[in-house]
């Protein structure tokens, strides 16, 4: 199978080839090159770090291979529904109440994920690939998966947690406002990270920030 462009972001191209998905940083001529390949190197490592270590708390796609030199990660194909183009015509609730709960395992392992909208969630009904499977975990059986930790990084701090949230209730506000309010009510009530109540109340203070950068 030839290898398929699939998206091409300002950090890296995603390409769909064998089933599997392969991420290339892209080169960046504004940088000196010496400068460009250790941030590219760096941040390689450090997304399939993140990638690697979730893989046993939550459902993100399967780390295949991690190539330093291209600056390239080779992970496992999600064939499912992005959220961001499907979530209104699915079960939302309950998906809402996974997002909630997968969050709460991101941040209580000080993971940021940096990129918190519907276009990096995936909704995969595995239940009917394999009804039988009766001995599955409670993750096999989700039906959401969490993807692009390209902007990923490492924190305990409150404040990188709440703008993981804020970012997320404004991907819902643009994308899906019809049920925006509902759906972000649910994931915070399902949010039980650890500080979860500073957690949320500093979203407001973030969004006031925000309000008053805009006059």
């Amino acid at each position: 199978m030839k290898q398929k462009i699939i998206q091409q972001g300002a950090e890296a191209i995603i390409s769909l080839q064998d089933n599997q998905i392969i991420k290339n940083r892209i080169k960046k001529s504004y940088r000196l090159p010496e400068i460009d390949n250790k941030l590219r190197t760096r941040r390689t490592k450090a997304e399939a770090k993140i990638i690697d270590k979730l893989s046993n708390i939550i459902n993100v796609p399967k780390i295949i291979k991690e190539d330093k030199e291209k600056k390239q990660i080779i992970m496992q194909f999600i064939d499912g529904k992005k959220l961001s183009e499907h979530l209104e015509k699915l079960d939302w609730k309950e998906i809402c109440k996974q997002i909630g709960e997968h969050l709460t395992k991101i941040h209580n392992q000080n993971i940021i994920h940096g990129d918190l909208t519907t276009s990096n969630m995936i909704y995969k009904d595995t239940k009917k690939e394999s009804p039988n499977k009766k001995e599955s975990s409670k993750e096999e059986r989700s039906c959401l998966y969490f993807i692009d930790f390209g902007l990923g990084f490492h924190s305990h701090k409150v404040e990188d947690k709440a703008v993981d949230l804020h970012l997320l209730k404004q991907a819902l506000d643009a994308k899906h406002y019809k049920i925006a309010d509902k759906c972000f009510k649910i994931i915070l009530q399902n949010y039980k990270a650890d500080k979860h109540d500073f957690i949320i109340k500093r979203i407001s203070a973030i969004e006031k920030r925000g309000r008053y950068k805009g006059h």
